[in-house]
């Protein structure tokens, strides 16, 4: 990860994305069994409590074994089904869910009989106006296992107090395992990141680079300095057109491309959550005139930044 001068561009990013987790069901299940996924808006994810299970995406022949503490994250909204057996055809989830409210509190029990497992689903809602950009360099699936890295305490311990609140649910358990679903998810983040070589992974496997970490910690730690491209690879100890030709293979556009989307994703925050007047918000974003920041904030978002403040208050 890049972290420079105090400033952590992962969670620089991730906070952008405005995310929502929830829990919807707790599966108590026994072979044969099988459950369907509908691809959706949402990011599923799921805990696998006790037993195991198999994953396969639709349309895809391939499964894989998810075993007992291990966490599986889609993260595009893919269909797909989890089962016991690869052979086992699936009842589709909303079936289950229909016959109950769904939530923290919901059980599907669910099987012939069989070999027991136990499964938590969730899913992940990203409000955040750049999610899709974030989600697009992201597999269509993620699994973290106990064995993973330095996976193994932090992920045993957040599904066993998930798991404890999912069946003994009491005072404060939604705001517990909300704080749990947010630690799993950046955690599933970083797990995933450090299972791939420097250069892979796409723009989140750019902060894996220690030139293009460091610059992209500096474009986060002063969006509003007027960078130009010489300045950042000089910054990055490289020459312009290596540092140009590198930054845009790994992050996937060019250096002053991106920091102008991130004065833009900081923008939109600050219009959310902050009552700073628009020239002040401008003038962080590094816009020399309120005039130019419109137009370019209107050109990302398709509204104008008073119309996209007053939109999110709305519905806030």
């Amino acid at each position: 990860m890049s972290v420079l001068g105090g400033t952590d561009v992962l969670a620089d990013v991730l906070d952008t994305l405005k995310l929502r987790g929830r829990i919807f069901c707790r599966c108590e299940l026994s072979a044969p069994w099988s459950l369907g996924f509908a691809a959706g808006e949402f990011s599923h994810f799921h805990i696998v409590a006790r037993g195991r299970c198999c994953f396969r995406l639709a349309g895809a022949t391939e499964t894989t074994e998810i075993e007992q503490g291990d966490l599986l994250w889609v993260p595009r909204g893919h269909g797909y089904q989890i089962s016991d057996s690869a052979t086992t055809p699936p009842i589709p989830i909303e079936e289950l869910i229909s016959q109950g409210d769904g939530g923290l509190r919901a059980v599907i029990t669910h099987g012939g009989g069989g070999t027991a497992a136990e499964i938590i689903c969730g899913s992940f809602q990203f409000l955040g106006p750049d999610a899709r950009a974030f989600l697009a360099g992201l597999p269509e699936w993620i699994r973290v296992t106990t064995t993973q890295g330095g996976a193994s305490e932090w992920l045993d311990a957040t599904v066993r107090l998930i798991s404890v609140e999912a069946r003994q649910p009491g005072l404060g358990t939604e705001t517990i395992v909300g704080r749990m679903i947010d630690v799993l998810f950046v955690q599933a983040i970083r797990a995933w990141l450090a299972d791939h070589p420097q250069g892979a992974g796409g723009w989140l496997g750019a902060l894996k680079d220690p030139a293009i970490g460091a610059t992209l910690g500096l474009m986060h730690k002063s969006p509003d300095r007027a960078w130009t491209v010489p300045m950042l690879a000089a910054e990055a100890g490289m020459s312009r057109s290596a540092f140009a030709a590198r930054f845009t293979a790994l992050v996937g556009m060019p250096p002053l491309s991106y920091l102008q989307r991130w004065r833009l994703q900081m923008a939109a925050d600050l219009l959310r959550t902050q009552s700073l007047p628009i020239t002040a918000i401008a003038e962080r974003s590094g816009y020399e005139s309120v005039e130019a920041f419109g137009r370019s904030f209107k050109r990302e978002f398709g509204l104008s930044p008073a119309v996209f403040r007053r939109r999110a208050k709305a519905s806030s």
